[in-house]
């Protein structure tokens, strides 16, 4: 028996001790199902190639307004990694395993590829717009079949998606010329 088995088989003093899953430690509550668990990858895998081609963007980025720009995407990146990680500790909390593996992401997102080498200011506000309202397609198009199996998942989408749009938003207005009246 090994030194494992002999604690968990011990018994509390005074009791009988805490009383175990099938599984060694597992915990007992909600699980998602497979279709959560594949909605909520979608929404993983999507965050993750975001914070990527955000910085890839990031290294590449040249022209006017560079340094502004530069910054801009660091918020993005911030804002997906902050969010991926969200999203795949709540799959744990949920029982289910988060891929992010590269490999994974790159079969699996929604996100076209981001363009190798330097690129101009405006064309990154213009790829990084499509890139990040992307994202919250990928959000909203999970959102319904989350919301219905688990709101508090939706909840979560919920202030992703909040973020998302404005930053959306904020990137685009860079570009974007007053519209007549």
């Amino acid at each position: 028996m090994t030194t494992i088995e002999k604690t968990n088989n011990r018994k509390a003093p005074g009791g009988v001790g805490a009383k175990r899953t099938k599984e060694e430690n597992a915990e007992t509550g909600f699980a998602a199902s497979a279709a959560l668990t594949k909605n909520m990858q979608k929404v993983l895998v999507d965050l993750i190639e975001l914070s990527l081609q955000g910085k890839q963007a990031h290294w590449n980025v040249v022209g006017t307004n560079f340094r502004d720009t530069h910054l801009q995407l660091d918020e993005i990146i911030d804002a997906a990694r902050e969010f991926g990680d969200t999203i795949a500790e709540r799959m744990r909390a949920l029982h289910a395993l988060p891929d992010g593996r590269s490999d994974i992401v790159a079969q699996s997102t929604t996100l076209p590829e981001f363009p190798q080498g330097e690129v101009l200011t405006t064309d990154v506000i213009d790829l990084m717009t499509e890139r990040i309202d992307d994202v919250a397609h990928t959000c909203r198009d999970v959102h319904d079949a989350v919301d219905e199996e688990d709101p508090t998942t939706a909840d979560i989408l919920h202030s992703i998606l909040e973020r998302l749009e404005q930053l959306s938003w904020m990137v685009s207005a860079e570009n974007r010329v007053p519209k007549k009246n």
